[in-house]
């Protein structure tokens, strides 16, 4: 996918929710502090192995009412919920209000597993009492799109509404397209992000796929991105919604401009299993550096890279090799871990991004203690960084790998 913007596209409101709380703030905060927040994942008995991961990083507690009344969230899902709150949360930011016109503005989401509790809520009924037993209700929010519909009916946003399934490379595949379609005018605004939810049953999956960090020996369960002792992701919910708009029509209207997209892309490894990572350095880390060529830039002009890294070992291994290698012969950028804070999947990577673009603080990365010689990266140990260019980066089990460049306004 080329994602190339021929118009400028700026980032000019956030909503974000997650196991941080609500709202930028919140999320700034955590990042400052290098906090996880972790909750046991309370699975019936039978689901948990009996050793496997017990935590995750849950966007529990929450209190949505500010953007969702309680008579509509009744009638969402888990995620869909997230997607609404996190879209409105964008939509005031923006300084947006209910008399503009959003005939032309377009919904883009990316969700890994869609709305687990609803399909698990369905297909346990069809098992218990046959066909007959599936309600209209479980089945309308139980396919991955919802929360995308969900967003557009709220919003009144009539443009084209597109959800992404690209798993961990699936917020950055649709900040990419999203843009492009801003900057093309196929709409004139965009909402843009990405929403997910961890039930037992599917973080009990995750667990059995090995996907998942474990307390082993003295470690405790955590992310440890890069890390030589790295042993798995942390499974983390919640939502991020981005307002793109063209930059000359934000000035029009004396917006905060948040961040400037510059382009993005995406690329597959095809020696990536269907449920694991690829070795396809050479593939992956020729995509990205065509991306740059194809925005005039170098790769010595990129000031931060905010890094999918997870604490995946081959995940980690194979992200880092892309990033020596479009980085050989320069020194390669401070290298930002958001997910060993807000966890894997939900679009905090995407939220954290937009912030590091316009400027925000981070602590030293969480989890990372101990540097793997065979990765050659070390991540970020803290403080404010300096320049205002910035690549973000996602690879996917499944072999999707994605790209955005952003840069300060």
């Amino acid at each position: 996918m080329d994602g190339t913007v021929t118009e400028a596209v700026v980032v000019t409101g956030i909503g974000t929710l997650g196991c941080y709380g609500t709202g930028c703030p919140s999320l700034r905060r955590a990042l400052a502090a290098s906090l996880p927040v972790l909750s046991e994942v309370e699975a019936p008995v039978g689901i948990a192995a009996p050793l496997g991961s017990r935590q995750a990083a849950l966007a529990r507690g929450l209190d949505l009412s500010p953007w969702i009344t309680p008579a509509a969230a009744r009638r969402m899902s888990g995620p869909s919920k997230l997607a609404v709150a996190a879209a409105r949360m964008a939509v005031a930011e923006a300084g947006l209000g209910a008399d503009e016109v959003w005939d032309d503005t377009g919904v883009t989401l990316a969700t890994a597993f869609g709305p687990a509790d609803f399909t698990e809520r369905m297909l346990r009924a069809i098992s218990d009492g046959g066909p007959q037993s599936a309600t209209p209700f479980h089945f309308m929010e139980s396919v991955a799109n919802a929360p995308a519909a969900q967003i557009a009916i709220a919003c009144q946003a009539r443009g084209a509404n597109v959800t992404v399934t690209q798993r961990e490379a699936g917020p950055l595949i649709a900040l990419a397209r999203a843009a492009a379609d801003v900057a093309a005018g196929r709409v004139r605004r965009a909402l843009v992000g990405a929403v997910e939810e961890i039930t037992p049953l599917l973080h009990a999956m995750l667990d059995r796929f090995g996907a998942l960090a474990r307390a082993e020996a003295a470690l405790c369960e955590a992310a440890r991105p890069f890390d030589r002792r790295r042993n798995g992701l942390v499974a983390g919910e919640g939502a991020t919604v981005l307002v793109l708009e063209r930059e000359s029509d934000a000035r029009a209207r004396a917006a905060t401009l948040v961040a400037r997209v510059l382009g993005g892309a995406s690329a597959f490894d095809a020696s990536a299993s269907r449920v694991g990572w690829g070795n396809g350095v050479g593939t992956l880390a020729g995509a990205l550096a065509r991306l740059l060529a194809r925005l005039g830039l170098s790769a010595g002009e990129i000031d931060v890279v905010v890094s999918g890294a997870s604490g995946s070992r081959a995940g980690d291994r194979l992200e880092a090799g892309v990033l020596r290698t479009l980085f050989a012969g320069t020194q390669l950028p401070p290298v930002v871990a958001p997910k060993s804070v807000t966890g894997e999947y939900g679009g905090g990577v995407l939220a954290t991004a937009a912030l590091l673009a316009g400027g925000a603080e981070l602590g030293a990365t969480a989890g990372f203690a101990e540097a793997d010689p065979a990765l050659g990266v070390v991540p970020h140990q803290g403080g404010r960084i300096g320049g205002g260019r910035l690549l973000a980066s996602s690879l996917a089990a499944g072999g999707a790998g994605a790209w955005v460049v952003l840069e300060r306004p």
